[in-house]
């Protein structure tokens, strides 16, 4: 029979708690879903500012439905690239100081048009006349699975070093060879914890390789762009971070600013070259303009700053309350405060269990993040009520407490 595996696998993903289910949202308003004919507290999405919701973005929707209707009806190297979508660009490059900047369907897409691009299998003869060796891709173990699957599929030897393991960076980054990338994350979307970009930096500095011959420094800011900087703009905008040192920036729409899509930000050369050379762009329909100026409405919501300290004022709140019940959480001070419980089937178990009690936790398991880690990912959100996170808190007690064998989860886990 062909494709016989399906079953298989399907029947071995249940075996081991594993397989994923999508369930339908009826309906998403002031922090609470209607699945199934039933209403949560949602803890399980990545508005983290609650833009998704607010009146400016959704007026913004409709202005830009009205002028240029519901898609962009081409490539973007074709008629699909509007004047909004270039007012978003320039926004992006106000905002992070960079020259040039590009707009993709997903975080995803943009993420392998790098790899694919810069380290493709189809190489310009001037590339491939004068390297001598591949180039190499060092990056931290925990980034995106976009990106370490783009990177295996292009012609870069790919290098993954420990999470925040600067030595072994280090080490790394001293043998890389011409036209090679470091990459990390601004905030890692599992573990809710910031990436050593300032290391990172300071190591490539220190670097004996040439300046011109330096690897280039790639940050994937999807889980912080709109929520960390001193205005809200990522990794670029804290300051401690030297904006001029970081060559390539990915970050999504997706998420803290509420619409969908993502970006490339670089030099003009860059953008000029992945504009000619990325499949992914070139190939793929635009994002349709009426999204991009929604966007921008979210960007200047961030730059306000209202919903970030709302935002700051929840996480604080959750972090306070979560230590007063002795619930173990991560060194995490962003959205993601993932509850670690480490098998499979005791994290869905919770997670149902806090379904039962109104509240939509879901349980991220192996091999999205590594074995034995497997957990309850709570996202928490701007529009989350101090009420909401102490129904959360209280139910995360009654949950991780009993546990098989008399085994309380209610403990320091150490990682």
């Amino acid at each position: 029979m062909a494709f016989e595996f399906l079953a298989q696998t399907l029947h071995e993903r249940d075996a081991a708690s594993l397989r994923r289910v999508r369930q339908p949202v009826v309906s998403n308003k002031d922090g609470i879903i209607e699945i199934q004919g039933k209403h949560y507290l949602n803890f399980a999405s990545n508005d983290y500012l609650g833009l998704s919701q607010h009146e400016q973005v959704l007026q913004s929707y409709v202005e830009g439905l009205a002028v240029y209707g519901s898609g962009s009806g081409a490539s973007s190297v074709v008629t699909g690239y509007s004047a909004e979508h270039k007012a978003l660009e320039d926004d992006i490059c106000e905002v992070l100081n960079k020259p040039a900047a590009m707009l993709f369907s997903s975080g995803f897409a943009a993420n392998q048009a790098i790899c694919h691009a810069l380290f493709g299998h189809i190489k310009p003869k001037a590339i491939s006349n004068t390297a001598t060796m591949p180039a190499h891709i060092i990056c931290d173990k925990y980034m995106h699975a976009s990106f370490i699957q783009g990177a295996r599929e292009s012609e870069a030897k790919l290098h993954r070093f420990k999470h925040n393991d600067m030595q072994q960076a280090r080490t790394l980054i001293q043998s890389a060879p011409h036209n090679s990338l470091v990459a990390t994350e601004g905030v890692f979307s599992m573990d809710g914890d910031l990436g050593d970009i300032q290391s990172l930096q300071a190591i490539l500095n220190s670097s004996a390789v040439s300046k011109a011959d330096l690897p280039w420094l790639m940050v994937d800011d999807a889980h912080g762009f709109g929520v960390i900087g001193k205005n809200g703009f990522g990794s670029l905008d804290c300051e401690q971070i030297d904006a001029d040192r970081v060559n390539i920036v990915m970050a999504t729409f997706g998420k803290a600013l509420g619409t969908s899509g993502a970006f490339i930000a670089g030099s003009t050369e860059l953008i000029e070259y992945m504009v000619n050379m990325s499949k992914h762009y070139v190939y793929s329909t635009a994002i349709c303009p009426a999204q991009a100026r929604a966007t921008r409405a979210s960007i200047a919501l961030v730059a306000q700053g209202k919903e970030r300290h709302e935002l700051s004022e929840n996480i604080e709140y959750f972090k306070t309350l979560a230590t007063r019940k002795g619930i173990a959480t991560l060194p995490s001070c962003s959205a993601i405060q993932p509850i670690i419980i480490g098998d499979p089937h005791l994290a869905l178990t919770c997670s149902q269990q806090l379904a039962d009690l109104g509240m939509w936790v879901p349980a991220i398991r192996t091999p999205t993040v590594p074995k034995n880690t497997d957990r309850l990912r709570i996202s928490l959100s701007a529009i989350n009520s101090k009420r909401d996170i102490e129904a959360l808190v209280d139910g995360l007690a009654i949950v991780l407490e009993p546990m098989q064998g008399g085994k309380s989860l209610v403990q320091e886990i150490q990682m």
